[in-house]
């Protein structure tokens, strides 16, 4: 299969940046995305060429880093898939395939498709944790917890923060992302003793790091990986409202 790849080449931050086009050749049906991308960088190399910077790393669908907008959809055209997980057969012979990072102020490129998504591991450092004491582990049944509950808190624990929802949405939002690590701590009752705290931690730190408003367009859900439902972000906004009431009782 023959594939005509528009990629998007930036030197570093400052750089302005453009699409450069590139032919490939030999590849397969079976083939991943990135394994379509280590061929083109092989023969880059061989042509004494500066390989695509690209983040890849389990390749398996789990870490979120092979963050890459594929003909204007980010992670390309499958539902629920990674970039990893997409396979050629995805393409035709002969088809023209746009490349690109993630386009958002808050995830500022470090090179070529390689983006900085400092600003999510800071959301989660503000608030992201649970509050325990040193020990042997308690035995699971001791603690029981509703079915629901316990189902919701899963799901919210699915997403893998790999950044397509703020790529998708027209405000460059982290709503969904925030929303999904905010409800999966809040649902269960080991969340608790930091429940008030970490939503107006981790909700200043989101706007802080420059991220916009949600305004439900559900681009974030349409192009997250895992699935993420947006009833996370009414959950927030929940949390958020509740623990601001309770803060500004606190100060009266």
């Amino acid at each position: 299969m023959k594939l005509t790849l528009k990629i998007w080449r930036q030197r570093n931050s400052n750089d302005k940046g453009k699409l450069e086009t590139y032919p490939v050749d030999g590849i397969t049906t079976d083939m991943s995305f990135l394994e379509m991308i280590d061929v083109l960088n092989q023969q880059l190399i061989k042509d004494k060429k500066d390989p695509v910077a690209f983040d890849h790393d389990c390749r398996e669908g789990i870490c979120g880093m092979c963050s890459m907008v594929i003909n204007g959809r980010p992670h390309g055209p499958w539902e629920g898939t990674t970039t990893c997980q997409l396979h050629m057969r995805a393409f035709k012979d002969g088809d023209t395939v746009v490349i690109e990072p993630w386009r958002a102020a808050s995830f500022p490129v470090i090179k070529d498709l390689v983006v900085d998504r400092t600003s999510f591991d800071k959301i989660i450092q503000a608030g992201g944790y649970i509050s325990v004491n040193t020990g042997n582990a308690v035995d699971a049944n001791s603690l029981p917890i509703d079915k629901t509950n316990a189902e919701d808190a899963f799901d919210a624990a699915a997403c893998i923060g790999c950044g397509a929802c703020v790529a998708a949405c027209p405000n460059s939002s982290g709503m969904l992302f925030l929303g999904a690590k905010v409800s999966h701590l809040a649902l269960l009752p080991q969340g608790e003793p930091e429940r008030e705290k970490r939503v107006l931690n981790m909700m200043k730190t989101h706007d802080d790091e420059g991220f916009g408003g949600c305004t439900n367009t559900g681009a974030c859900e349409a192009e997250c990986p895992k699935g993420i439902s947006l009833t996370n972000i009414a959950r927030l906004n929940r949390e958020y409202m509740r623990a601001a009431i309770g803060s500004e009782e606190e100060v009266r």
